[in-house]
């Protein structure tokens, strides 16, 4: 049979930019026999969009639990999202576009249920403490394909680890922070630019803020509608990039600016308001209540894997992979009598 890998990696050491991730230096934790078709970027997205923790992203909470209309976005669509302005940008940038896709994909299959509000609920119950990117990559290496684990190779593991910002820096200073591959790096930085505009998008739609809250100079810079927004930003990405000929992913210093006040908007008028309304407390009685449930009898619950990890650490594993659906039905299973729940 043809070797269409080796085309394909040949192509890919001839046509990129010097700086792109080329998959023929990729390595695994295991080696693997090649693929005679597909490189081994496009082998680990491949791996991602059939595992099952991607399946669950269509049920899980981005911002909003349970809304009342079908166009708010859930983990699954923000994730295609952020794929396709990561590979846009990694396209223009003559990087390399399978693994950018693969981080993108992969990036978010630690969150868990009920969105941000869930993910603090985690965050106390862990040992150690809660973060979804570390949880991301913990599905890939270790809960995924019944404990074997997806076993991606180094550059996706890394750009899956690193995607997070939170509050934080959304571009470094210290290089050992930053993701080791521009395709890791454009990865976090468009995750920002997706999450920022698709937010206040929904937040409008929610009846939250207005058009008239959104910050003046913001809508004079990027644009005041959520496609020209992102547009402005991502050639803006481009260009100053190509400027600094892919030293770094990075922005024009006024975009930058915006973008963070965007930011900063959503955690103070959108954010922190979801967190202080209803939902907060309702969201944490359900997943205690499920912790206290399934800690009580694990070995129903919990994977037997991996084995050599404590079962308080398995319990979060298995709270922190159910759908907003799953966790609502355990509750009302564990907290009413059958022929009411």
């Amino acid at each position: 049979m043809k070797n269409i890998r080796a085309e394909l990696e040949a192509r890919e050491n001839n046509v990129l930019h010097p700086r792109a991730a080329r998959s023929s230096d990729s390595h695994r934790q295991r080696p693997e026999k090649p693929s005679p078709v597909r490189t081994e970027f496009q082998r680990d997205r491949d791996r991602i969009l059939h595992s099952k923790a991607f399946r669950r992203l269509k049920h899980k909470t981005q911002v909003f639990i349970s809304p009342e209309g079908d166009h708010f976005r859930t983990r699954l669509t923000h994730t295609l999202e952020l794929s396709l302005i990561a590979r846009t940008i990694a396209r223009a940038l003559n990087l390399n576009e399978d693994l950018t896709e693969a981080i993108a994909l992969g990036h978010d299959l630690g969150h868990t249920p009920f969105g941000h509000i869930g993910e603090a609920v985690l965050d106390e119950l862990c040992p150690g403490g809660f973060r979804h990117y570390e949880q991301s990559l913990r599905v890939v290496d270790k809960l995924e394909n019944n404990g074997l684990g997806l076993n991606l190779t180094a550059e996706v593991r890394d750009g899956i680890l690193k995607h997070s910002k939170g509050q934080g820096e959304v571009i470094p200073k210290k290089r050992e922070l930053r993701p080791l591959t521009l395709e890791g790096q454009i990865v976090r930085l468009a995750d920002i630019i997706t999450y920022v505009n698709h937010d206040i998008d929904d937040a409008k739609r929610a009846g939250i803020i207005s058009d008239g809250d959104i910050p003046e100079s913001s809508k004079k810079l990027l644009g005041s509608k959520y496609a020209k927004r992102i547009d402005t930003i991502v050639i803006d990405v481009i260009n100053e990039t190509l400027n600094n000929n892919l030293e770094i992913i990075t922005t024009s210093a006024p975009v930058f600016a915006e973008l963070l006040r965007l930011r900063d908007f959503l955690f103070q008028n959108v954010y922190f308001r979801l967190e202080r309304m209803s939902e907060k407390e309702k969201t944490r009685e359900i997943l205690l209540a499920i912790h206290a449930h399934v800690g009580r009898d694990p070995q129903a619950y919990v994977n037997p894997y991996p084995e050599n990890d404590p079962v308080a650490v398995r319990v979060i594993d298995f709270i922190a992979g159910m759908t907003d659906n799953y966790a609502l039905n355990l509750f009302r299973k564990i907290s009413f009598p059958a022929y009411l729940s």
